[in-house]
């Protein structure tokens, strides 16, 4: 099972850079999109089934702000919207999809770097999705989030790690906040399970500010965090940067599922 994370920062910008004929090549079973930035009226024909598969999307109250979406070859036995609080689903930042036993998720983590005001409302929201994500683990056998989470978690996962050390995504409240993710709930960083020691060919995302992209100066911030046995299954991972739909790039891990 191939299964890709990206942030398209605005679906309608990704599809003219040409995300979709990409899809269709990359042939994914699954893809978690985030930050589609778009309403339902405003969803084309393609959009609705992109490089022919089932599209899912929630919208966030704010027109042309947010936005998951979870794209998958089969129909999904059931859709799971938000978390069951207002605060953070009216921004539209999580959707889960059901797979026999398999729930993946689409994660867009709110990010901080605009105000204090939004850095205290990342708080609160990765309080209250850590207690969901235990909440999934133990009413699913497998479950995988996939997307955006906007912290870069250790050294190796950003180039200028030393002059962002006070920025929002690698502060030392947000990484310590990653280290209970995987070490003490348990969670795997399944790109990291593969690749231990990749630096700069495990980045994802790059500031459209300067010469970011050129002088790869990124930031490894979108996932795949999986339960164990599922993260187990993982043979490899890439990041693509072949073409550029967005200022992330897709993540896609391989999954060799057994009966």
């Amino acid at each position: 099972m191939r299964i890709v994370s990206l942030n398209l920062n605005g679906i309608r910008s990704a599809v003219k850079k040409g995300v979709l004929p990409w899809v269709e090549q990359h042939a994914p079973d699954i893809v978690c999109v985030q930050e589609t930035r778009i309403q339902d009226h405003q969803l084309t024909a393609d959009m609705r089934a992109p490089g022919g598969l089932h599209a899912h999307y929630l919208h966030a109250e704010k027109p042309g702000y947010s936005g998951v979406g979870i794209w998958s070859k089969r129909e999904p036995d059931a859709i799971h919207e938000g978390l069951g609080d207002p605060e953070f689903d009216r921004e539209a930042r999580v959707l889960a999809a059901d797979f026999d036993q398999l729930r993946v998720v689409s994660l867009y983590l709110p990010s901080g770097s605009s105000s204090e005001e939004r850095q205290q409302f990342k708080y609160r929201f990765m309080d209250q999705f850590l207690d969901w994500m235990a909440e999934q683990r133990a009413a699913h056998q497998q479950v995988l989030v996939c997307g955006d989470w906007n912290i870069a978690h250790r050294k190796i996962d950003l180039k200028n790690w030393r002059g962002n050390q006070k920025n929002s995504g690698f502060l030392p409240e947000e990484r310590a906040w990653m280290d209970q993710v995987f070490d003490s709930s348990g969670w795997a960083d399944v790109y990291r399970g593969l690749y231990p020691e990749h630096e700069g060919e495990a980045y994802t995302w790059w500031s459209n500010r300067g010469q970011a992209w050129a002088n790869n100066t990124g930031w490894r911030i979108d996932y795949h965090v999986a339960t164990p046995e599922l993260a187990h299954a993982a043979q490899q991972a890439a990041v693509y940067k072949e073409e550029r739909f967005s200022d992330h790039a897709p993540l896609t891990v391989d999954y060799a599922f057994r009966d």
